[in-house]
């Protein structure tokens, strides 16, 4: 049976460290709760993997999808009337992330410490969100933890949902991308070449679209791995560029200015938006906080300045609906008006999950439109560089049989 050396805590705060026989890091857990102790590390004396369970545990990224299952499973065994602590054990025994197990097992000691669920959540910024910890305090301060827990895991559905849409639409254009540069490299390897040496047996002069193909095509040929490695070093420096504020600010502009892909970004922001927002306010989060954390959850800096200048309209007095009224090239005007009568009627919640019931379905139809409209625009983009290939190939023998 393995031997783990494993650190505990009792409820005075009092600290345990000692090694002791189990059949895994649950028993022992179970073991010591039975003694009064609560479990805070273990590791395993005779695990010659350790450094790649460290590694995994360092590397592992915690989904979307795994966080709706664990607020959904969660509410079920509070209703239940399971002790909180008990309950983060038991799902960290049922994840198969060894991140996540390692930071539920940190909350569960957390509480068994005397923190409240929300204050231990707040430890881990990267797992939980400001969204979930704002709705999980809201919902310890009402009684009605199950009941946030529950909105939480539809949040996090509804979000999970956009996104797989969005990015199904783009699995296509990138694939058939990333297809028509491999076959460009390979031909500009293989093919060019042999091209090459009929031109110059020929000993003719060649047009510049064709010395332009064979100047890329000598580079590879001569300088592949070079070659491979600046295309690498291209993709990876876009990549971090647009992680910079200057990079992201121009890719936020690009997409709302881009046809049809704008509408698609306009509608998405729109539902977010009203799907956070209703939810927080709906679980009782006060107004100004509801909407930090909503422009927290959002991406674009536009809609992020949007939401911070509602904030400051709201703190004057005025109503929220002010301040989108105002931005309809942003948001759809069609939000800012039901807004108004939402606040009138004071049914503002009801009428913010209404509004992201409707935009959530109008970018699920936006995607499968995208799809349509990509494809033939990709064919016109694969049609005019084969076009150009050709021509850049077929010219030169224009011209000897022209020259007879």
């Amino acid at each position: 049976m393995p031997v783990f050396a494993y650190t505990a805590k009792n409820m005075a705060g009092e600290e345990q460290k000692g090694s002791r026989e189990a059949k895994d890091k649950f028993e022992l857990a179970k073991t010591l709760r039975s003694e009064g102790w609560t479990l805070i590390s273990a590791e395993n004396k005779r695990d010659t993997n350790v450094g790649f369970s460290l590694s995994m545990t360092i590397f592992s990224h915690v989904s979307v999808a795994e966080r709706m299952l664990f607020a959904r499973n969660l509410s079920v065994m509070v209703a239940a009337g399971l002790p909180l602590a008990r309950s983060l054990e038991i799902l960290s025994h049922e994840s198969r992330n060894a991140k996540f197990q390692s930071v539920l097992l940190s909350v569960a000691a957390s509480i068994s410490r005397g923190s409240n669920f929300s204050q231990s959540l707040k430890e881990f910024p990267n797992i939980f969100s400001s969204l979930f910890v704002a709705m999980v305090a809201s919902g310890e301060k009402t009684g009605k933890l199950e009941e946030a827990l529950k909105l939480i895991a539809f949040q996090l559905k509804r979000e999970y949902d956009l996104r797989r849409k969005i990015r199904g639409a783009m699995i296509y254009p990138s694939v058939i991308i990333f297809a028509m540069i491999a076959i460009a490299v390979l031909m500009l390897i293989f093919v060019v070449p042999t091209l090459i040496a009929t031109f110059k047996d020929l000993n003719i002069e060649l047009p510049l679209l064709t010395r332009i193909v064979i100047g890329i095509s000598d580079f590879f040929v001569n300088n592949l791995i070079l070659g491979l490695l600046a295309i690498l070093i291209f993709i990876f420096g876009t990549y971090f560029a647009a992680k910079t504020k200057k990079g992201h600010d121009f890719i936020d502009t690009a997409l709302l200015k881009i046809p049809v892909i704008s509408g698609l970004v306009k509608r998405n922001n729109a539902a977010r938006t009203c799907r956070t927002l209703g939810s927080l306010i709906g679980a009782g989060v006060d107004i100004l906080d509801s909407l930090e954390i909503t422009r927290d959850v959002l991406q674009n800096h536009y809609y992020k300045d949007i939401l911070q200048e509602s904030r400051g309209v709201v703190e004057k007095g005025d109503p929220i609906s002010k301040t989108f009224i105002q931005n309809s090239k942003y948001y759809p005007s069609l939000v800012g008006e039901m807004m108004a009568i939402g606040e009138e009627t004071g049914k503002l919640s009801e009428m913010l999950h209404r509004l992201a019931v409707f935009y959530e379905s109008e970018v699920g139809q936006a995607t499968k439109d995208l799809s349509t409209i990509i494809e033939p625009v990709l064919m016109i983009i694969i049609g005019a560089v084969v076009g150009l290939f050709a021509v850049s190939m077929i010219q030169p023998l224009y011209n000897i049989v022209g020259s007879f």
